[in-house]
């Protein structure tokens, strides 16, 4: 099994920055991915980054150019750094691994960003 832990979320002011990190552990192998989703209010989760074991990163429309995502592939964590916050950057941020032939996911339990006008 693995597990994801995040932290980092909180209330910042638009045009603020925030820093998440998630930590996976258990039975975690490469090649595998993670990155990061979110949910806000009465909408679906959707993508924000990811980024592969070997550093290939992909992200939405939406925070290109204001998010950035690393991952330290020995200690299994990865982070997102993110400037110039809007207020419909608020959401639930959740961390996620893909990893295996399958692409078996995982979740964490998410954490609440919310970003005051």
């Amino acid at each position: 099994q693995v597990q994801l832990v995040e932290s980092g979320g909180g209330l910042v002011q638009a045009g603020g920055s925030l820093r998440l990190s998630c930590a996976a552990s258990g039975n975690i192998f490469r090649p595998n991915r993670m990155g990061w989703y979110r949910q806000a209010p009465g909408k679906q989760r959707e993508v924000v980054a990811t980024m592969t074991s070997g550093g290939t990163t992909n992200y939405a429309d939406s925070v290109m150019g204001r998010f950035t995502i690393s991952r330290d592939n020995p200690k299994n964590t990865v982070n997102l750094q993110m400037n110039s916050l809007k207020p419909e950057d608020t959401a639930v941020y959740y961390c996620k691994l893909s990893q295996g032939v399958i692409r078996t996911n995982y979740w964490g339990k998410g954490t609440l960003v919310t970003v005051s006008s």
